[in-house]
């Protein structure tokens, strides 16, 4: 075994100029109210590594070209539409008109584990809350559905950006396999 230089591994990837031939994945993920720049950053970067539909950033999330989110997302911004939205609500809203199904990353009473879902659940708006509060009760009542990701140890959740990094990656696994 070796290692892969960067050039093997650029060599296989897409560029900024063959995106619109890329297979997303039918996910859009709105982001509400997250605190941390560099965890929009490292959700930005790790959307593109799963190349999700679009992300939303909304209420008081930070966005490009904030410095603390360019640095953890290293040029994402560039291969992953986002945009920003002050109003969470309206842009679920909007979502659901178009029969996408909304999915709050979140523990509540009925939440299922997240390597439940199917390619039935698709295309799916994942909803991914605040550091501390989580997804808030006015926006879980919009949502059709809950996962969350069982905790074995002490700690009841994970960092936001390593909690979408597991849901978002095994979403792409559900869609991709045959």
């Amino acid at each position: 075994m070796r290692k892969l230089s960067h050039e093997e591994i650029s060599k296989n990837r897409s560029t900024l100029e063959t995106l619109h031939s890329v297979n997303k994945l039918p996910v859009y993920a709105v982001l509400h109210n997250i605190r941390s720049s560099y965890n929009v950053g490292s959700i930005l970067r790790t959307s593109d590594g799963a190349m999700v539909e679009k992300l939303y950033l909304c209420g008081f999330t930070p966005a490009p070209p904030k410095k603390e989110v360019l640095k953890t997302s290293l040029g994402a911004e560039e291969s992953v539409a986002w945009e920003y939205a002050k109003d969470t609500k309206s842009v679920i809203r909007e979502l659901k008109s178009k029969g996408i199904k909304i999915c709050a990353l979140e523990l509540t009473d009925k939440s299922q584990p997240y390597y439940n879902l199917t390619k039935n659940d698709f295309p799916l708006c994942l909803v991914v809350g605040n550091e501390i509060s989580g997804v808030t009760d006015d926006i879980l009542e919009l949502c059709d559905f809950s996962i969350e990701i069982p905790q074995y140890g002490i700690k009841q959740s994970l960092n936001v950006a390593v909690a979408y990094g597991i849901s978002i990656f095994d979403l792409r696994r559900i869609y991709d396999t045959k």
